[in-house]
């Protein structure tokens, strides 16, 4: 992400966070619930260089973090499907460059993959919250054998070997500036936490621009709150660090018991996080298996868990919300145009590269 924009990106959300709206007021307030404030930025992102976050930029895009040297990380978190991928469920390596919906390969995940969106306010990651630290996430990729499948000896000394990473990580890390696992995972961590998902027309709602959401747009954020969606989509990230079973419908011959698999509590089965639904309409197929393909049929499966009555109307104005208001394309991710190993970039059918 080139410094200017990075820079504008966080002094946005640090006056957001730190403006009149800090706390919450339920005065005035243009919404159906108390107007609050977008959490601080992690102490982390403190003083974080600009050159690391750039480093974290190539990490990210280049395909040498792979065994195959042909999936990067973006392969399944690409700007062009809102930081998903958009197929149901993510495909690892093996599946050669092409990257999206008619990617096919022998590395089928279980989940989908999920938008990285606002990543740096979330204290779970994962569908299963099975991880609580950015930089311990942003690894695991790389060498679980069903995704990029690295080998971390050799991984470590190809990064070292291309003269212009060893460039990057001194500018990155100047008081170690090694090619390290621990380096690798800060640079990573740095970028993804750029992904902060605050300019969507509610924000500028908020901020004193009513005309910005039309009547049924406002209308459907009402709906929304009187079918109790904020519970779990709490403003104003619209996530929350619950875990829920929503009775999804299953995949046939895949098993996945969700938080129970970490707790080992039969309470916990198929319970998953309640992710964000910034930029929803983009990062479909939806939950955890992506087995609901439509927006508008993922929202029709919530209302429908609420137990509460609902008409198509309601549907119809919660959608309009969630897919207007929400929507904020600001922060999308910059493909670079190379990427230091020289490797090709994958590409995503929407024709990027």
């Amino acid at each position: 992400m080139p410094r200017q924009a990075a820079a504008a990106l966080l002094l946005a959300v640090l006056a957001i966070a730190c403006g009149d709206s800090a706390g919450t007021s339920a005065v005035d307030s243009p919404t159906p619930w108390p107007v609050t404030a977008f959490p601080a930025l992690p102490e982390i992102m403190n003083d974080v260089p600009e050159a690391r976050i750039e480093l974290g930029h190539l990490l990210f895009f280049d395909p040498v973090l792979s065994v195959d040297r042909q999936t990067a990380c973006v392969t399944c978190h690409s700007e062009v499907w809102g930081m998903g991928d958009g197929i149901p469920r993510a495909i690892g390596h093996g599946a050669g460059l092409n990257a999206g919906p008619g990617r096919q390969g022998p590395n089928m995940l279980r989940r989908n993959s999920p938008a990285l969106y606002n990543l740096a306010f979330r204290s779970s990651l994962f569908w299963d919250g099975r991880e609580r630290v950015l930089e311990e996430q942003s690894l695991i990729p790389l060498f679980a054998e069903d995704e990029m499948s690295a080998d971390r000896e050799t991984l470590l000394g190809e990064l070292s070997g291309i003269p212009e990473y060893a460039v990057r990580f001194e500018d990155a890390f100047p008081k170690d500036p090694r090619v390290t696992l621990e380096n690798l995972a800060s640079a990573l961590a740095a970028y993804e936490r750029t992904f902060i998902s605050v300019r969507s027309t509610y924000d500028a709602y908020l901020e004193g621009r009513p005309e910005l959401m039309n009547d049924e747009e406002v209308e459907g954020m009402y709906r929304f709150a009187a079918m109790g969606c904020d519970g779990c989509h709490t403003p104003p990230l619209f996530e929350s660090e619950t875990f829920a079973n929503r009775n999804v419908p299953e995949v046939e011959g895949v098993v996945d018991h969700g938080l129970e698999e970490l707790t080992g509590r039969e309470a916990d089965r198929r319970k998953f996080r309640a992710m964000s639904l910034r930029n929803l309409v983009s990062t479909g197929p939806y939950f955890h298996n992506g087995s609901i393909e439509l927006m508008s049929d993922a929202i029709r499966h919530e209302l429908e868990q609420s137990g509460m009555p609902f008409t198509d109307d309601d549907l119809r104005l919660i959608t309009l919300f969630i897919n207007k208001a929400l929507r904020d394309e600001t922060q999308e991710a910059i493909r670079p145009v190379t990427v230091p190993s020289g490797l090709p970039l994958p590409i995503d059918p929407a024709g990027v590269p």
